[in-house]
């Protein structure tokens, strides 16, 4: 049976063991804090039993029985077909803890980190399995989101990245492969670039940010949900995307001539939307975020039914 060592216990490695789990893989994970690694048993446990009562996962019980709890990065990588890193977002912290999984894993291990935007040649390079390092980033949390970008280093093989995709594939994710190395990768580029844009309009008073919200849950979001934007633009017109382009091109450039400028979020700006929004956080957000969840299971329970290789 495959083995998976999830490195750090927290919001995204709790997922990522239930993603492994509930793909019939054993699972280590390990974190420094002794509280975060006590409690992540019963909370992936709990993540387990609310995917099976969306007839998501078939045992949960038996999913969370093979979670294991280890103490040290030697007894979780020991064995282990991949490593799942999610340590804390600096380039100091990724360079020492891979330093120690280079040095642990078996040769041939690959040791993948989740991080959001640092590339993987800021912490690899000096490392002597560098070939096998690369950055696998989920978008958050991956049990229930499952796209996974991945990204190698100029020197991460060109095996590692198939045996990567492989791998992702068979535990139900969705992974795309990012051809070379750019800050932020590509998902947190276009959301930075829809934020900037979101922030300006609401800044400058065109529109409200719970208004704006719905522009996005009621209509791009849901269009955005089955369809992405090429696909949308290749439907939109006759001639399909080259004939959009010529239809709405003029509009797009006199866009991109004046876009949103990193000035959205100084922290002037950022106080107009504050103020604009009205909303602290308040006694019913675990119910919003709940919500939340709820729909988003559902929507994962149609997308893998409309799927027909699932």
């Amino acid at each position: 049976m495959p083995s998976a060592a999830i490195i750090g216990a927290g919001l995204i490695g709790r997922s990522w063991a239930i993603v492994f789990a509930r793909a019939g893989w054993d699972v280590r994970i390990t974190d420094p804090n002794p509280e975060t690694l006590e409690k992540a048993p019963s909370l992936i446990r709990e993540g387990l039993e609310e995917l099976a009562r969306h007839g998501l996962v078939a045992d949960s019980a038996a999913a969370s029985a093979r979670v294991v709890v280890v103490t040290s990065l030697a007894e979780a990588v020991s064995g282990a077909d991949l490593v799942q890193e999610n340590g804390p977002e600096t380039v100091e912290t990724k360079r020492m803890i891979f330093a120690e999984l280079d040095r642990l894993a078996p040769a041939d291990c690959i040791l993948a980190s989740s991080t959001s935007a640092i590339v993987a040649s800021q912490f690899t390079e000096e490392l002597q399995g560098r070939a096998r390092c690369l950055v696998a980033h989920p978008v958050n949390p991956p049990h229930l989101v499952p796209l996974v970008e991945l990204c190698g280093a100029p020197w991460t093989g060109t095996e590692t990245m198939a045996r990567a995709r492989t791998i992702y594939e068979s535990v139900g994710q969705v992974p795309i492969m990012v051809n070379r190395e750019v800050e932020g990768f590509v998902l947190n580029r276009l959301q930075g670039a829809l934020l900037a844009e979101a922030f300006r309009l609401v800044g400058e008073g065109v529109v409200s940010p719970q208004d704006l919200d719905k522009t996005l849950k009621d209509g791009l979001g849901l269009r955005w949900s089955f369809l992405g934007p090429f696909e949308t633009i290749e439907l939109n017109a006759p001639g399909g995307i080259a004939d959009y382009c010529n239809r709405y091109t003029g509009f797009y450039r006199r866009l991109s001539e004046h876009p949103a400028k990193p000035n959205v979020w100084d922290k002037e700006n950022v106080s107009r939307i504050l103020e604009a929004w009205g909303e602290a956080p308040g006694p019913d957000m675990l119910a919003r975020r709940s919500a939340w969840r709820d729909r988003r299971l559902a929507a994962l329970k149609a997308h893998k039914q409309s799927q027909p290789d699932q």
